[in-house]
């Protein structure tokens, strides 16, 4: 009785650790669920391309799962050059998961393209594969040289389904063959063995994609010999042939998932059960058990009532090791809701107005971005609102033309998407880290409120900061009165104050309570704002290297005009300014009070700043010079700021002292009352050969009392100003009307709203001078997850 007895403690104790590991991978997958869960961003642009000088237009949406993420509050977006340079860092406030903004291209930008990177600051615990990436082509008079030398290199690659090659038994690999630009090549070729036997065929199906099947003999190895669409002659190994191990195959059928699992006999012998474990958003699908008693298993999986998205079938022996694993994509077409639109008014004649109507089914909660471009200019249609956030968001690596696999739910295109699933596979998990119930290790905090002021004191040495301490600030922001705040600091040095919310720049003023100890320390403002992380120069990709269409050309020779246009015009307008009164302007008595000797009167430009009621706004002289004085050139990039006209910089004066550019911009705009420019020469003193700028400090009843004056500052930023897109109204005359319209996007409406008391919304936008055709873009999410695109032509 004692042997039976010892077995059947064994027995007990072997399946109490099962059923252990078992729940362990339940616990941990639920444990990933709960503190893992990844978000992703997607950007609806008002039109895919762009040249120097134009304004990017973006709405962006947050998913996390099959829902939209209402947690994160900011978005973050890098802008970033074809060199790797960062040109702007900007942040948008999330509400209800959608934001939008926009970005100037500068007038003098000459790259090929900008990349753009989106995230939060949630997104930043994740691998950075899987932050939002785009490249958005630039067009200029000359492209690239150094894209048209190059010659395609095309690159055959090889995917075994679950993940090896196992030797004896049958296996599926697939393959994709691309340049490096990430542009499909087709190929074909045979399979040899190392003694030059031919196998099989291979040819690519799609977007240089396909696959072959074969059963491997022990200990050899395999190379294919293929061509490309040039007859270039390549040779490409196989990977390394395992001699033991378990293959996985899985079959689309409708609604069903029918997987094969084959195995060695070695594999079998080492583990008599397999395990075949589903996930899918971060959260399990199914769990089944199969006994590895014939030369394959086989099990049937329904997904009907799986929601849309990547499904990952992963295969593990008896002690929970994972052996292999694969994805499979289901498409039960649920996330899918679809507005309707409509023409009410037609205008494709010069500066026409048209309106358009666009419903909503009942019942639905939907926010929508409208974009209406010249068709003419050429299109993007490769990737949308619902490709990126149910597909190119969840893989690593580009993928072709994305939006073709949701053109329909036919049988050849499920099969191109599941040769997609069998070349983009990847591990989301490590499963040994979900069965000891390891997560890895979170270094950002999901920012679940909005950037407010804040801050933190340095200086001092920790627990230095004693209780019940408080700063004052005094903040002033762009045409609003300074604030007086009174802000607890805690035991750490930090502070914040949520009930004010920061958009574009602000002086902040600072004082420590007296005696608390703090008045050497110094503060660092904004601390809950997210740096932009490192920076790597992008590579250009199919859509922004090889896209030089006729659409492109027309686009490029519009926005030429439009600027040429938009500068005579501003030189015009400058040029043509004349004050005819017949007492003396406020300028002239201004020139009277502070002007002396050869400064006063003369031929130039005048500003009196004292009653220029925008002139606070500005953050030194320099940019409140910018676009004022014709053929000025202000360059505020540089440190110091510099200035060039006709042909060199002009002499500046502070209050009749020479003075050079970097003691004028730190002289405050408010602190100025009069401004003049003198056309050159200037007589007045030496190096006067290129004019001059002479600028007064206040004096007398123009001082302006400031709060804050004489206190501890810095400049600090919070979110982005987002801007209106601007969009004429013809049916009233303005005089900026007169001009030549030439836009290439007509209307950008990033915040349509539907509601079902609200199922109806009608656009109205007025045609330009030119365009005979209108491409209408609507992309949307609903407050249940389900998402829009659709593109209509108005011709």
């Amino acid at each position: 009785m004692r042997p039976v007895r010892i077995i059947t403690i064994l027995l007990f104790f072997i399946l109490t650790r099962f059923i252990a590991a078992a729940q362990a991978i339940d616990a941990g997958i639920v444990k990933y669920a709960e503190k893992y869960n990844p978000e992703k961003a997607y950007l609806h642009y008002d039109k895919p391309a762009y040249a120097a000088g134009e304004t990017i237009w973006f709405k962006a949406y947050m998913m996390s799962e099959v829902f939209p993420a209402n947690e994160s509050k900011s978005l973050y977006v890098d802008w970033i050059d074809d060199k790797g340079t960062l040109l702007q860092h900007t942040v948008s406030p999330i509400l209800d998961a959608v934001t939008n903004g926009q970005y100037e291209i500068p007038s003098d930008y000459k790259g090929g393209y900008i990349h753009v990177r989106a995230y939060t600051k949630w997104m930043l615990n994740f691998d950075s594969a899987f932050l939002y990436n785009k490249t958005i082509r630039i067009i200029n008079r000359n492209p690239n040289p150094a894209l048209a030398k190059n010659t395609p290199v095309p690159v055959l690659g090889f995917f075994p389904e679950g993940g090896d090659i196992v030797a004896g038994i049958y296996n599926k690999v697939a393959f994709k063959a691309n340049d490096q630009w990430g542009r499909p090549v087709k190929v074909k070729g045979i399979l040899l063995d190392k003694q030059g036997k031919k196998i099989d065929s291979i040819l690519s199906v799609h977007d240089g994609m396909g696959s072959f099947s074969f059963v491997p003999d022990p200990g050899m190895s395999y190379t294919v010999k293929w061509k490309d669409e040039k007859s270039v002659e390549r040779n490409t190994p196989l990977p390394v042939i395992k001699q033991q191990g378990v293959t996985l195959q899985v079959i689309a059928a409708g609604t069903n998932r029918h997987l094969t699992i084959r195995y060695t006999a070695e594999a079998a012998a080492v583990s008599d059960t397999m395990h075949v474990v589903g996930t899918m958003h971060q959260h399990q699908a199914f769990k089944i058990a199969r006994p590895a008693s014939g030369p394959f298993i086989k099990a049937t999986i329904p997904t009907n009532q799986l929601p849309s998205g990547i499904l990952t079938v992963t295969v593990f022996d008896k002690n929970w090791k994972a052996l292999a694993e694969r994805i499979t994509f289901v498409n039960n077409d649920e996330y899918r809701f679809q507005p309707e639109m409509e023409v009410q008014h037609w205008g494709l004649n010069k500066r026409a107005r048209n309106e358009i109507k666009i419903t909503i089914p009942d019942s639905l909660i939907a926010n929508l971005s409208v974009s209406v471009t010249d068709y003419a200019i050429g299109t993007d249609s490769s990737t949308n609102i619902i490709s990126h956030l149910l597909l190119s968001s969840e893989l690593k690596g580009d993928i072709y033309n994305p939006a073709y696999y949701f053109t329909s739910n036919s049988e050849p295109v499920s099969q191109h998407l599941d040769l997609v699933m069998l070349t983009h596979g990847w591990r989301r998990y490590k499963w040994d880290d979900v069965i000891a119930g390891k997560i890895p290790k979170l270094k950002f905090e999901r920012d679940t409120s909005y950037l407010s002021l804040s801050g933190k004191v340095y200086g001092v040495m920790p627990g230095q900061v004693p209780p019940g301490t408080e700063i004052i600030l005094v903040v002033k922001q762009k045409d609003q009165e300074g604030k007086f705040l009174l802000v607890p600091v805690k035991t750490d040095g930090s502070f914040k104050d949520p009930s004010v919310i920061l958009f574009d720049t602000a002086h902040v003023h600072y004082q420590f309570q007296k005696g608390k100890g703090l008045g050497d320390a110094s503060v660092q403002f904004m601390t809950d704002k997210v740096p932009a992380p490192s920076v790597t120069a992008p590579v250009a990709n199919a859509n922004t290297a090889w896209n030089d269409t006729a659409g492109s050309y027309r686009q490029w020779l519009l926005t030429d005009e439009a600027n040429d246009i938009a500068n005579q015009f501003k030189i015009k307008t400058l040029e043509n300014v004349t004050v005819r009164s017949r007492g003396k302007s406020p300028v002239q008595l201004m020139d009277e009070k502070y002007a002396s000797g050869l400064f006063s009167g003369g031929d130039g430009y005048q500003f009196d700043v004292v009653n220029d009621p925008m002139a606070g706004g500005y953050m030194n002289i320099f940019n409140y010079l910018q676009g004022k004085v014709a053929g000025l050139q202000v360059n505020t990039g540089s440190n110091p700021p510099s200035l060039q006209w006709r042909g060199g910089a002009p002499q500046l004066y502070l209050d009749e002292v020479p003075a050079d550019a970097s003691f004028v911009s730190s002289v405050s705009v408010n602190d100025v009352a009069y401004i003049k420019v003198f056309r050159p020469p200037f007589m007045g003193g030496f190096n006067g050969g290129n004019g001059a700028i002479a600028i007064y400090t206040r004096r007398g009843d123009d001082v302006k009392q400031e709060p804050g004056k004489g206190l501890a500052n810095n400049k600090i930023s919070g979110y982005t100003a987002i801007k209106e897109f601007y969009s004429p109204n013809y049916s009233t005359f303005k005089q900026g009307n007169e001009q030549r319209d030439l836009r290439t996007t007509l209307y950008w409406n990033p915040s349509v709203i539907m509601a079902p008391q609200k199922r109806e919304a009608i656009l109205r936008f007025y045609n330009n001078d030119v365009s005979k055709a209108f491409r209408v873009v609507i992309e949307g999410m609903t407050i249940d997850g389900r998402l829009a695109h659709i593109e209509q032509i108005m011709e």
